[in-house]
């Protein structure tokens, strides 16, 4: 198994804090916006007096108000197309496990969140990687590269849209290229939707439960950690047309028994949330993420691609080593009694040797304090310049 480049540095800022330093957390996509307060007041008032086993498959309720929520966006899914699991995170291992035999092969563009990888150890599939690049802004790779990754094992292609961890955002178009290859070879198209409702400068997510004659393709996962700001609820879904891929699902849901029972009381509610609450968490996003890019431009050395969705950017630091960097300022750097937490990028990409000068970023922290951390970064850039790299 891989080591998280969000986590494996843990240790290391528990040490800074040990010490008195304040720790910016750049490194995990946890935002500091408020839960939508329908879904604290739903746990609240929750008068269960047994905390029982549910549904493998997912609280009836909950699947319902799921499927209520993709109606809204023009998506016509049933709650029996619906699968409810322990965090999107597992709605990936379930399908991978559901639809993938040992030895089969997924390509995915990388860089990708590190855990796709994760996943696909533990269900004993290969991953073939297909390089998008910093130059051009992360763009999905020709057509032609995914036909020539393509071989008798190959059983699916996975894509994060908007993506994780660079913050792209595939059109429609990307989509359809996609799929004409996925029905040509006969393959699985898995998407990460989970940030969905994060793009911005006017653009919109198009789901791939919108490609016409792919029900039988396609396998949608989501979750309620980034969307309604509540990871620690692990609540996610399968979604598919696929009876199929739900029914394989099911089973590995049924192993597990069921999703966490507070996790669906939260997450259903939290499904009904009014829409003012998503142009107030938009409406911040868009404002962290133009400082976080022109702040991180300004910095000698640096080059950051403007995103088009999700919550991270993958900033090039002009250095020699990611690891390295992120390591060295928790453990020896320190500004007005300040450090900050990085991902190095190397985590992210399955080919050996990219990423080297590059981390993600999440700016899921106020302004106030994306002003301190990124200010903290550019003098620990050229501390490390002058000191380590010199």
């Amino acid at each position: 198994m891989p080591s998280s480049p969000i986590r494996k540095l843990v240790p290391y800022a528990e040490a800074a804090k040990r010490a008195g330093r304040k720790v910016y957390h750049l490194n995990i996509g946890q935002p500091d916006i408020d839960t939508p307060q329908e879904a604290l007041d739903a746990i609240k008032n929750c008068r269960a007096s047994i905390v029982e086993y549910g549904h493998s498959a997912g609280n009836e309720s909950l699947r319902g108000g799921w499927a209520q929520y993709y109606r809204r966006l023009g998506i016509n899914v049933t709650p029996e197309d619906i699968l409810v699991t322990t965090g999107g995170s597992e709605a990936i291992l379930f399908s991978f496990m559901a639809c993938f035999n040992p030895g089969d092969e997924v390509i995915i563009p990388e860089p990708f969140y590190a855990n796709y990888w994760a996943y696909a150890i533990e269900a004993g599939v290969n991953v073939k990687p297909i390089t998008s690049s910093i130059a051009s802004d992360f763009a999905l790779p020709p057509i032609e590269a995914f036909e020539r990754l393509i071989t008798p094992k190959t059983k699916g292609i996975f894509i994060s849209n908007p993506n994780n961890p660079t913050g792209s955002l595939y059109s429609r178009a990307d989509l359809e290229r996609l799929a004409a290859v996925v029905k040509k070879y006969d393959l699985y198209l898995f998407c990460d939707e989970a940030y969905r409702e994060f793009c911005y400068d006017g653009e919109q997510a198009y789901s791939s439960m919108q490609l016409q004659g792919m029900e039988d393709y396609v396998v949608l996962i989501d979750s309620v950690s980034k969307r309604y700001s509540m990871c620690g609820a692990r609540v996610g879904a399968i979604i598919s047309k696929n009876k199929d891929v739900i029914a394989a699902a099911l089973k590995f849901g049924q192993a597990r028994l069921c999703p966490p029972f507070y996790g669906q009381i939260a997450a259903e509610a939290a499904l009904a949330a009014p829409a003012s609450y998503f142009e107030r968490v938009h409406s911040e996003y868009v404002s962290r993420r133009n400082f976080m890019v022109k702040a991180l431009n300004q910095i000698q050395g640096v080059y950051c691609p403007k995103p088009k969705g999700a919550f991270y950017v993958i900033a090039s630091l002009g250095i020699d080593s990611s690891d390295r960097f992120a390591q060295w300022v928790l453990e020896e750097f320190s500004y007005k009694n300040q450090t900050v937490m990085v991902a190095p990028a190397t985590g992210f990409y399955f080919t050996l040797g990219l990423g080297l000068s590059e981390v993600r970023l999440a700016y899921v922290l106020n302004i106030d304090d994306l002003r301190c951390a990124i200010e903290c970064l550019g003098e620990a850039l050229k501390e490390y310049r002058q000191k380590v790299m010199n």
